[in-house]
C-alpha cells in the first residue's frame, strides 16, 4: 500500500432517537465541526470502515447499536490543504453516508490529536454547525429516514 489516503470514505451521522446529533471538532481546523469521517483503509468494507472510525474517533463501539448505511454517496472535491495526503493528481473523494442510532446522547473520547471537542446537538442546530454542505444534507436527510422508517 502507499502511503497516501483512499479518496474513499464514510461520514457517519451519530444520532438518538429524539434527533440529538453528535458533532466533533477537528483539531487541525479550529471551528470545523462534523459528523464521523474518514477514510477507507486496506480492502475493508464501508461497514468496517465506518466501525473503525466510530471507535477511533468516539471511542463508542458501532458494534452495540445500530448502523445502517443509507445507499447515498458524496463526490466532492478535496479541499486544497488536506490534497497531500493523497496521490498527486488526487483532487475528488467519494464519500458514502452511515447513519447510526444510538439510545441516548453518549459519553465520548474523542481520538487525541484529531478532534479537540463535541457537543450533542438538535438536528437543526447540528445541520446549521457543520463546515461541511454533505454533512449537512445528510443531518437534514435523517429527518426524512426516521419517519420513513415509522418511528
Amino acid at each position: 500500500m502507499s502511503g497516501y489516503k483512499q479518496p474513499v470514505s464514510v461520514l457517519v451521522v451519530i444520532y438518538t432517537p429524539a434527533l440529538d446529533v453528535l458533532l466533533i471538532e477537528r483539531a487541525d481546523k479550529a471551528g470545523y465541526w462534523q459528523s464521523v469521517t474518514g477514510s477507507r483503509e486496506g480492502f475493508e468494507t464501508l461497514a468496517e470502515t465506518a466501525r473503525r472510525e466510530v471507535q477511533e474517533e468516539t471511542g463508542l463501539d458501532a458494534a452495540l447499536y445500530r448502523l445502517e448505511d443509507w445507499q447515498h454517496t458524496n463526490t466532492y472535491e478535496i479541499f486544497d490543504h488536506w490534497r497531500a495526503r493523497y496521490a498527486p493528481g488526487t483532487t475528488h473523494n467519494v464519500e458514502h453516508v452511515f447513519g447510526l442510532e444510538v439510545p441516548e446522547p453518549l459519553p465520548v473520547r474523542l481520538a487525541p490529536g484529531e478532534h479537540v471537542d463535541f457537543e450533542w446537538l438538535p438536528w437543526e442546530a447540528a445541520r446549521d454547525k457543520v463546515f461541511s454542505p454533505s454533512n449537512a444534507e445528510a443531518i437534514t436527510q435523517l429527518t426524512t429516514r426516521v419517519v420513513v422508517c415509522g418511528r
